[in-house]
């Protein structure tokens, strides 16, 4: 089948929300039922004759729909169910002997291990070797050697000889807990993960500065103020218990110093659309012309959108504004029950296809360049790939990723919680939530990617010390939870993280197997050097399965702070590299590194794409109107 180009059909084809014609489609419902039938022979073959036009005619509708479709599938419904009768709930026991569904890594590291020779020959050193180190650091404290640094202990009051050897005891223990668990051999790779990321975590929960009777700095402060620190901590973890419904929410920063739309998420701009599942922004300009292809920002459904516009001195969408672009961002609904059956192609066709299609019917666009970031940029990969599966000329003129992965197989430390266990108790979780994942979870699971910054040093700060988090933007953004509906959460899970059909052509969309390969449209894939979600390898991978043209960008920092780097900041750095070998080794080995952000490459990248320049868009001005006043409805909603 030719592709029918999107920009040619745009002038003939309705809306979303309007019935398309289909007077140039009619198929008369019997062709042959005015013929004279004089035998039962001829009945036959005319009756071969109907079923052949019929085909025909559907096979040129078909065709000649290609750019209807486009329409319709952002308004197309879920796959109607089978009507058997649901499951009975599967037995759940009173008590969950193995909570960290370890013990099948535990026994295949075991097993393995003890019948190889050279493993148990590394384990047997590491083991003479945690004793001399914890010999070590018995004499170290003896003589007052220089203890190792930990910024957990640099405070004086952790000199003092029984927390001094404490300390030193404890730190040189840890490094044996995590060097035995990197001796184990293993014959499956997620096991090997899973027992090196949960004996990182143990290491982390047993640190002396997390419990008050081994934390000297904790106990003088009580002391100091007869208590009142005590008092102070316990209040605050009532107060976390009672704002988590009975599980502890820990606080990390002082939410009460941020409203919406007033100190945070301030870019000004509309809401220009809103369905069940988003609210699509436009944002004012800033200069007085602008690009003619607007850019449309594809936000994660698992965190609020304003990551990308936290304050004018760190926002992107501003500083895109003022760099000549129309932004498009979408703000996604929190969702409630109602929602818990919509899957990735809901996300898609009401989500990712009606943002495009909605920022094109704004500006007049035939095309537009999309963003995709983090897992916003898998569902636009997704969403490319189905186009191109179904010979759809796609409506995106150029596509950025951000910190986004299509290639699952090295992907970060969501993975130790993919395997069939740890899923299945996502789903009982999301069953006794009626439906939907509840944002505490997602938080608190990413929250433990990162224990001892995320989680332990606000047990010891707020519970142990009595104080208040400072005010963090960023902080207050990672405690805004979003809920996830049931159909997409599990199905995340399952097909990409878990089996990894997306890079393997295995990925299926409404029946259709979609494939990366076919996608020609230029792409631009960031990623952050010590991105501990959605790593480097993993990024890279998934930048080699596109078909066309591919530049990658390596920048400095982590998942957040990698992307989020104005220009006027000055940190970090980026390293650029035009070819696209093998590996992300071989990318690294030969890369320029460049001081700053990586934001004005990309915006050097992404001019060419973005056409001429046209004067500014006022957003209340468009066909589509004004529903709101940026930050919108949907991002107000609290988990």
């Amino acid at each position: 089948m030719d592709k029918v180009h999107f920009a040619a059909a745009q002038h003939s084809v309705p809306l979303i929300g309007q019935t398309p014609s289909a007077e140039r489609f009619v198929v008369p419902e019997n062709p042959v039922e005015t013929l004279t039938v004089p035998s039962s022979k001829t009945t036959r073959k005319l009756k071969a004759s109907q079923l052949a036009l019929e085909r025909e005619a559907a096979s040129f509708a078909s065709h000649a729909a290609s750019a209807e479709t486009l329409i319709l599938l952002a308004n197309k419904g879920p796959a109607a169910s089978d009507g058997r009768a649901a499951s009975p709930a599967p037995f759940t026991p009173l008590f969950n002997p193995d909570p960290l569904n370890l013990w099948p890594a535990l026994w295949d590291g075991c097993c393995a291990t003890l019948t190889s020779p050279q493993a148990l020959q590394s384990v047997t050193t590491v083991l003479v070797q945690t004793g001399l180190d914890l010999w070590t650091a018995w004499l170290g404290a003896l003589v007052g050697a220089e203890a190792p640094r930990d910024r957990r202990f640099s405070e004086a009051a952790w000199t003092q000889p029984g927390f001094d050897l404490h300390r030193r005891l404890y730190s040189a223990a840890g490094e044996g807990v995590r060097a035995l668990a990197g001796a184990l051999l293993f014959t499956e790779p997620l096991h090997e993960k899973q027992v090196n990321f949960f004996a990182s975590a143990l290491v982390d929960a047993a640190a002396p500065s997390n419990f008050l009777a081994t934390n000297p700095v904790a106990i003088e402060t009580a002391l100091n103020t007869n208590g009142e620190s005590l008092l102070r901590g316990a209040r605050n973890f009532a107060s976390d218990l009672e704002r988590g419904g009975g599980r502890l929410a820990i606080s990390q920063t002082d939410a009460s110093r941020f409203q919406l739309g007033e100190n945070i998420a301030t870019t000004p701009g509309k809401v220009v659309f809103r369905n069940e599942l988003l609210e699509l922004l436009q944002f004012s300009p800033a200069t007085a012309q602008v690009h003619a292809v607007p850019l449309v920002i594809i936000t994660p459904v698992i965190n609020k959108y304003y990551i990308i516009d936290l304050r004018p001195e760190n926002s992107l969408v501003r500083w895109l504004t003022e760099q000549g672009f129309t932004v498009f961002v979408t703000s996604w609904v929190n969702p409630d029950e109602g929602l818990a059956d919509k899957g990735l192609e809901a996300y898609m066709r009401q989500g990712v296809l009606t943002a495009l299609l909605k920022a094109m019917e704004q500006t007049g666009q035939p095309k537009v360049n999309a963003v995709g970031y983090c897992i916003g940029g898998t569902m636009l990969a997704a969403t490319m790939a189905y186009l191109e599966a179904l010979e759809i000329e796609s409506p995106i003129a150029s596509a950025t990723f951000f910190a986004a992965q299509q290639d699952f197989s090295r992907a970060g430390d969501l993975q130790v919680f993919c395997n069939d266990a740890w899923i299945a108790d996502a789903e009982r979780l999301i069953d006794r939530s009626g439906g939907i994942l509840p944002g505490q979870a997602m938080a608190s699971a990413f929250n433990h990617l990162r224990p001892r910054d995320l989680v332990w040093s606000y047990v010891t700060n707020n519970y142990l010390l009595g104080k208040t988090p400072r005010p963090f933007d960023l902080l207050y953004w990672n405690s805004d939870a979003t809920r996830l509906p049931k159909r997409l959460h599990l199905g995340y899970l399952r097909e990409f993280y878990q089996k990894n059909a997306f890079a393997r052509g295995e990925l299926e969309i409404d029946g259709v197997r979609v494939d990366l390969g076919k996608v020609r449209t230029p792409v631009y894939v960031q990623a952050s050097k010590e991105d501990h979600i959605a790593p480097f390898d993993s990024v890279y991978r998934g930048a080699r399965l596109f078909g066309g043209e591919v530049i990658v960008t390596l920048a400095g920092s982590g998942h957040i702070a990698g992307v989020i780097n104005h220009p006027a900041v000055g940190k970090y750095q980026h390293w650029t590299n035009a070819a696209l070998p093998e590996t992300a080794e071989a990318w690294f080995a030969a890369a320029e590194e460049h001081p700053g952000s990586w934001w004005p490459h990309w915006a050097a990248w992404l001019a060419p794409h973005s056409g001429e320049m046209v004067p500014a868009r006022d957003p209340a001005a468009g066909p589509l109107g004004a529903l709101a006043e940026a930050p919108g409805d949907y991002v107000r909603v609290r988990a």
